[in-house]
């Protein structure tokens, strides 16, 4: 390596340092910055809590997720089977059924997810009233 060059490795180091966030927010090699990613995306919360109810077949999935595409859908079940978040089952009939189920850790993960959201849905109106008042602020109302 070059002198004053600085090495980056692919995992976060020491996260429970105050200043951890810089290392995780700044680096995309960064595994805890990929998870974070994921799950900011615009469907995978979606299409955990549907799973979290019961199994779903692929179409009743895009049924249900208003606006998503089918490689979309398509895209984001994969990754989250590959993460470990759902198990994809073919069954061997024709046409082929095909279901997506969560695992303990995609159950796991939206057990997680849930007061998240339930923070968002009884503080709208308080973060509606702030952004109006930004926005008033900022236009010079």
């Amino acid at each position: 390596m070059e002198e004053r060059t600085l090495e980056l490795p692919t995992h976060c180091q020491r996260t429970d340092l105050p200043d951890s966030v810089v290392q995780w927010d700044s680096r995309e090699d960064c595994e805890v910055r990929k998870q974070l990613d994921r799950l900011a995306d615009k469907w995978t919360l979606q299409v955990l809590a549907l799973l979290d109810h019961r199994t779903h077949r692929f179409n009743e999935l895009q049924r249900r997720l208003e606006g998503v595409s089918h490689r979309m859908l398509a895209t984001t079940l994969r990754q989250l089977e590959r993460d470990g978040m759902l198990i994809r089952t073919v069954h061997p009939t024709v046409p082929p059924k095909v279901e997506y189920t969560l695992t303990p850790l995609g159950r796991q993960l939206h057990g997680l997810m849930r007061p998240f959201v339930d923070w968002a849905e009884s503080n709208t109106r308080t973060i509606a009233m702030a952004r109006t008042a930004f926005d008033a602020r900022a236009t010079g109302q």
